[in-house]
């Protein structure tokens, strides 16, 4: 399939917290917002009929036609620009094209869309085969040839911190010895072969989690992101970031707890020596509040700048 015919795939995403973002970050008509994982426009739909001036991020292509064509009216009102560019490179990309301005509201929604699942073409599944590819960016390199410049060593250590795979080298084993690979589905029969016993899900979930981790390198997107995108924050303005794994939740947690003094220097009274600039609003969980399944996994932080 070319890159055409890809683009023509249908885009479907259900955006999941969508009452909890919209209730968090309170949009207002006139506010600056920010949607720095476009996807296929939910959030950013929903934020816009709030009457927000928005600037919509993805690294997905085709997540960018997609969202485009949704939201087109906003596009020819000019309340909405679109830009191709990873979540990390938000700041940089604001920075340049309006220096000086602060952001009212702030939203990364991470991981992979129901898009990336449910399209085999995509390779990110092996529900369907598709091809060795996972990435989000055509631009990047595809998993095939990831696989063909990784040694064994590294590769366990992905599999390992990445998907808590118990037997990393096993597994980083078969992977190498294998190439090249069919597709998606022959590489997680193999995965499973040597794979820890999971509970619920198929055996090789949590090693397609890692590679996917690696090739798009989302978690060293998100900490650039986590250091970036709050220095955008206007006084009173919030971001916003949905995890859908403890390794992004985790770093989410520890920076906003950063940002907000937490576990800072006190005087004797417990109140802190600096005061911070940052204050925590609220956590929500998705299996409590929405009822996707795909919500289940989600976890809401949200911070304010004071």
């Amino acid at each position: 399939m070319n890159e055409t015919d890809l683009l023509d795939l249908p885009f479907h995403h259900e955006p999941v917290l969508l009452a909890d973002v919209v209730e968090l970050l309170a949009p207002r008509p006139g506010a600056r917002f920010v949607d720095c994982t476009l996807g296929g426009g939910g959030h950013a739909a929903a934020l816009l009929a709030a009457g927000v001036e928005l600037d919509g991020f993805d690294r997905d292509a085709y997540a960018i036609r997609a969202a485009s064509t949704r939201l087109q009216p906003y596009l020819d009102a000019g309340a909405l620009r679109v830009h191709h560019a990873p979540f990390a490179d938000a700041a940089r990309v604001l920075r340049e094209s309006a220096p000086g301005v602060l952001y009212d509201g702030i939203l990364a929604d991470l991981g992979i869309s129901s898009h990336h699942v449910d399209q085999a073409a995509r390779g990110f599944s092996f529900q369907s085969d598709g091809p060795v590819s996972m990435v989000m960016d055509g631009r990047d390199a595809p998993l095939s040839e990831r696989l063909d410049n990784v040694d064994e060593p590294t590769l366990t250590r992905l599999l390992r911190e990445y998907g808590d795979e118990p037997n990393a080298r096993r597994v980083a084993q078969t992977i190498l010895f294998g190439r090249p690979w069919s597709g998606t589905r022959a590489l997680a029969e193999a995965i499973a072969g040597v794979a820890a016993k999971t509970r619920g899900t198929h055996k090789a979930t949590r090693s397609f989690q890692a590679l996917r981790i690696w090739v798009n390198d989302e978690l060293g997107q998100l900490d650039v992101a986590l250091a970036e995108l709050p220095e955008l924050l206007a006084p009173g303005g919030r971001l916003a970031f949905i995890s859908f794994h403890s390794l992004e939740d985790r770093r989410v947690k520890q920076a906003f707890a950063a940002l907000a003094g937490v576990g800072a220097p006190t005087d004797l009274y417990g109140h802190p020596l600096v005061k911070p600039r940052f204050r925590l609003v609220d956590r929500r969980k998705g299996e409590d509040r929405d009822p996707n399944p795909r919500a289940r996994s989600a976890r809401l932080r949200v911070i304010e700048r004071c």
